[in-house]
């Protein structure tokens, strides 16, 4: 089974790799030197540490979408820096990971390889035979945890079953204690007497030919510097206030930590460490209520990989099998108006412009967007999940995907399918003034807050005041909330009783 995966692997000799020997470290969505267990691991073996990186795309479940692709470039250049403060090059490879990693073993006299853990389904299965075969071929292949707090596989319900349900899972992660603290870095490492060769960060290609990321520089900061800036605002300015302000999108109320932690400039056991210090200095009689809001978020993210280790159809498949009959209906006048943030209901176009611009959005407008187009469009929630897959800078696989879930009903432990957020209501409730509709949306920016989420019901006085004219320069709504809620509804109710279509 490992040579038809892999093809046979044609190490040297273990006598002719011990001269001069090498621990090659394998970089994947853990790019950061600090409490990096396999670099740790790789430093305390005292040989000399080969960094790679290897771009193979297709050997993931989901490619990598633009957006990640431009944080990944900027990414790798930060991590560069990094190791280069230590003495190290980082060794950039692309083709499949077999056949690099083992060219390197070859090259470099590597007696050991060491690499940090990922949980996508197509990469469980491409790592665990590679480490079989590299160990059988007489080379030390080892993996750590770099980017959980707990090992999906280790946190079961007393029947030793999966959790399907988050908060049950939330206390038997906590019931034997904090997480592990985070590691320190090394401080000295060994570099080889000879590099292999590498190619450029720039010949992967990962940066857009057409220039259309200028609001993503604008916005972001990636590599471990702008995590650790974005992580000490968030202590100082933002955590204490986090569980009044983060539904607020016209404040910035939320940690904006997600990109860091999808490609490990930051590890959660940092974050976790980082808000519990804060918190017991600041507020040592009450820092159980004060912390818990966001790190029960954190410990979300964990329910999100346990869910989809334990059940890896999920990447393109409902959780609940009722689902697979669902009726979606595909519109894609609908869907490109809501990709383009032209839907007529302001608060969703704000959150889908924000999208665009930023590869960012907050993390309550997108269960407002999400749910506008599986239940007012009845779009399929794959179509949803691919397009933020493709524009979101902090895409994973298991939030992205099990996010979607989660509006669509069709999850574990989610929100009910009828459950529709009112896209009116919710602007009026997030965004009271209109501050972020007035930013994202500026062609409605002079609007008074009462109409500001409602345009088309605003007084002509009002509309002719603020230069807004419906449908010519911002569109009527695409669907009538109210009639579109009630045909999600209709179209639970089929696969309630067996049906698979919708009657008009």
């Amino acid at each position: 089974m490992i040579a038809e995966v892999l093809g046979p692997v044609l190490l040297l000799p273990l006598d002719q790799r011990m001269s001069d020997s090498a621990t090659i470290v394998w970089f994947r969505r853990d790019l950061r030197i600090d409490d990096n267990p396999a670099l740790a691991a790789a430093a305390a073996r005292g040989e000399a540490i080969i960094p790679v990186f290897i771009w193979a795309p297709d050997e993931e479940d989901w490619p990598d979408g633009a957006a990640s692709r431009w944080w990944l470039h900027q990414s790798l250049g930060s991590l560069q820096s990094d190791l280069a403060r230590l003495r190290l090059r980082l060794i950039v490879r692309q083709g499949t990971a077999a056949d690099e990693l083992q060219r390197l073993v070859n090259e470099t006299k590597a007696t050991a390889l060491f690499w940090n853990r990922r949980y996508e389904p197509k990469i469980i299965v491409r790592d665990t035979h590679l480490k079989a075969a590299f160990q059988t071929a007489g080379l030390t292949a080892e993996s750590f945890n770099s980017s959980l707090l707990f090992e999906p596989w280790t946190i079961k319900t007393a029947a030793g079953t999966p959790f399907r349900v988050f908060t049950p899972f939330w206390r038997k992660c906590l019931a034997p204690g904090e997480p592990q603290p985070p590691q320190s870095s090394p401080q000295r490492l060994k570099p080889p007497r000879q590099w292999p060769e590498s190619l450029d960060v720039a010949d992967l290609q990962l940066e857009p030919r057409v220039r259309w990321d200028s609001g993503l520089r604008q916005s972001w900061s990636p590599g471990t510097e702008g995590a650790a800036r974005e992580l000490t605002r968030f202590v100082a300015e933002g955590q204490a206030g986090y569980s009044t302000q983060r539904d607020r999108p016209d404040h910035s109320g939320t940690s904006r930590l997600s990109p860091f932690l999808h490609f490990g400039e930051l590890g959660p056991r940092q974050v976790w460490h980082a808000i519990r210090q804060s918190v017991r200095q600041r507020e040592p009689l009450n820092q159980d209520a004060i912390a818990e809001p966001f790190l029960r978020q954190l410990v979300w993210r964990e329910f999100t990989h346990h869910l989809l280790y334990h059940y890896p159809r999920t990447v393109a498949e409902p959780l609940r099998e009722e689902f697979r009959a669902f009726p979606w209906q595909e519109n894609a006048a609908g869907l490109r108006a809501w990709q383009r943030g032209q839907t007529g209901y302001p608060y969703i176009d704000a959150g889908m412009r924000q999208l665009w611009k930023t590869g960012w959005m907050h993390n309550r407008v997108r269960m407002a967007v999400a749910s506008f187009l599986v239940k007012d469009l009845l779009g399929n929630w794959l179509e949803g999940a691919k397009w933020f897959w493709n524009t979101l800078v902090d895409a994973d696989l298991a939030n992205n995907t099990l996010g979607w879930q989660w509006t669509a009903g069709c999850s574990a432990d989610a929100a009910p399918f009828f459950r529709v957020f009112n896209p009116v209501g919710q602007g009026e409730r997030c965004d009271p003034e209109g501050r972020y509709v007035r930013e994202w949306v500026p062609e409605l920016a002079r609007l008074p807050a009462k109409w500001i989420h409602k345009p088309w019901l605003a007084p002509q006085e009002v509309l002719t005041a603020a230069e807004v004219v419906p449908g010519v320069t911002y569109p009527q709504p695409i669907v009538e909330h109210a009639a579109a809620r009630l045909r999600a509804l209709a179209a639970l109710a089929t696969i309630k009783a067996g049906r698979t279509k919708v009657n008009e």
